[in-house]
């Protein structure tokens, strides 16, 4: 059995991707409530695999996971990219007559905006999970409040539904990182047992003219196709930047010779991780 640390309870788009990545095989969740917790417990029990949002297509990317992940010595081992399609859900009996207020993650609230602006007379309430949104409104029988979540979530808490697909982007996406300890024994399955075409990296450069481009200009050379950049300040450090880059390639071979090519150029230069890109 895996167990797997996520940053929400059950029912949480966390947990269906966990389910979803590890689906033929019996997992465990370690729900937590931050993503500091899903790293604290990798580190207190090293056989623990963490499970982390990193990037939505209509919010973007999750800057503080980029550096929890830097900083945590963990290792990607995979991704998984899932659709997100959220729902109304509330206690069996309320309706839309009844309901006053409405519960979710910010950012799940943001992408029903054109739901929420729809209903006026809901009063929108910030959470800090979706599924826990709807956990509390079960437990605690909160009549006159809904939640926004998962169809997984409202199933899983006894919750109606009232509408589902109100996202306001229907092409709306979360890729997730599962990430583990180096010395987990998923890492060298990783590496011997999928084929690896994708990396991701972190650098910093030198503040002089034309420093990234060189770079980008060696990855080129080297056939790998560059999929995500996205820079992040140096803290104490004014106008110098982290960038973290996600690669592609079809020749893990020209692919370390690219990696060796640009370390030279770099003042520093860390590899997040090696594996099969998610479909």
């Amino acid at each position: 059995m895996k167990r797997i640390a996520i940053q929400g309870t059950y029912g949480s788009y966390h947990d269906i991707a966990a389910h979803l990545f590890y689906e033929k095989e019996e997992i465990e969740l370690i729900c937590c409530s931050t993503f500091e917790e899903v790293f604290a417990a990798i580190r207190k029990e090293s056989q623990v695999i963490g499970m982390l949002a990193i990037e939505n297509t209509i919010a973007g990317s999750l800057l503080h996971n980029h550096e929890l992940l830097r900083q945590s010595g963990t290792q990607v081992i995979g991704e998984h990219k899932l659709r997100i399609s959220h729902c109304l859900a509330c206690l069996p009996e309320d309706d839309f007559g009844t309901l006053t207020e409405v519960h979710s993650h910010p950012i799940a609230l943001m992408q029903c905006r054109d739901f929420l602006n729809r209903h006026p007379q809901l009063k929108v309430v910030e959470a800090e999970d979706t599924a826990l949104s709807a956990e509390m409104i079960q437990r605690e029988k909160r009549q006159g409040q809904a939640a926004i979540c998962s169809k997984a979530a409202a199933k899983h808490y006894g919750m109606k539904v009232l509408e589902e697909g109100i996202e306001t982007n229907k092409h709306n996406f979360t890729r997730f990182l599962v990430v583990a300890d180096p010395w987990h024994n998923e890492v060298t399955r990783t590496r011997t047992e999928q084929v690896i075409d994708k990396a991701n990296l972190v650098f910093t450069l030198p503040h002089t003219e034309g420093s990234l481009s060189q770079v980008l200009s060696i990855l080129s050379f080297y056939a790998i196709n560059l999929t995500k950049i996205q820079s992040l300040p140096i803290i104490g450090r004014e106008w110098e930047y982290q960038f973290y880059v996600d690669v592609t390639f079809c020749d893990y071979v020209k692919y370390k010779q690219a990696i060796t090519a640009i370390g030279p150029l770099t003042k520093e230069l860390k590899l997040l991780g090696e594996y099969a890109h998610g479909k």
